[in-house]
């Protein structure tokens, strides 16, 4: 099997997950446009979707799926989102397409998290993908400077700029053993908008695409 066929075996396997009648919580991503192809099958099952992104928000009107901005609901069953990274604990590196935050405000909404990614995407310890970071252009020289300090290797990533009008670091270099810790840090230092570890806003459950099916990862 591809990668894509793995992608879409997990976005059809998690339409299993999600209560009749929920706003779903929807992330960005090649894994989570298939995902939107496939919830588009059983759109009239669900009451709508809170989009993390302006290209998922397209994906999911141009299949006639409704889409709710974060002020329309206090809470949301479930969000789905892939990963650049997963570690065995359901800590996971995410902002590889640039919607970090908006990602990470879907999922405060979230009951749950589900994780849906080919088996690439596991790893023993997070930091092998380069970290992503939203920040304001004006900290990026300073920026770079601590996370030299921190022995990573941050620059900026070229002709991007995110849905929120801002540029994206990534850091290379990192071993990252306390993702809790280290996420709770970086997100103090002024001028960082979000930093692209999930470990407060970690995965419950994580469907692995692997050449012998889905595989599914309970993190609860």
């Amino acid at each position: 099997m591809t990668q894509d066929d793995l992608k879409a075996l997990v976005g059809r396997a998690v339409l299993d997950h999600i209560p009749d009648g929920a706003v779903v919580g929807v992330g960005t991503g090649s894994t989570v446009n298939q995902f939107i192809d496939a919830l588009a099958t059983r759109k009239d099952r669900i009451a709508g979707a809170v989009s993390s992104s302006e290209a998922s928000t397209a994906r999911l009107r141009s299949h006639g799926i409704r889409v709710l901005e974060t002020q329309d609901v206090a809470s949301i069953p479930v969000y789905i989102d892939g990963a650049d990274e997963i570690d065995p604990r359901g800590h996971m590196i995410k902002g590889g397409g640039a919607a970090l935050t908006r990602e990470k405000i879907v999922a405060d909404l979230a009951e749950r998290f589900i994780c849906i990614c080919d088996e690439s995407k596991r790893v023993a310890v997070l930091g092998a993908f380069p970290l992503p970071v939203e920040v304001v252009p004006l900290a990026v020289p300073r920026l770079i400077r601590r996370f030299a300090a921190l022995g990573g290797q941050a620059s900026v990533r070229p002709g991007v700029t995110t849905d929120n009008g801002q540029c994206v670091l990534d850091v290379r270099g990192l071993t990252i053993t306390d993702p809790l810790a280290l996420e709770a840090e970086i997100s103090l230092w002024p001028g960082v908008l979000t930093v692209g570890i999930f470990a407060r806003h970690r995965a419950s459950l994580c469907l692995l695409g692997t050449p012998g099916g889905v595989v599914t990862l309970d993190f609860a």
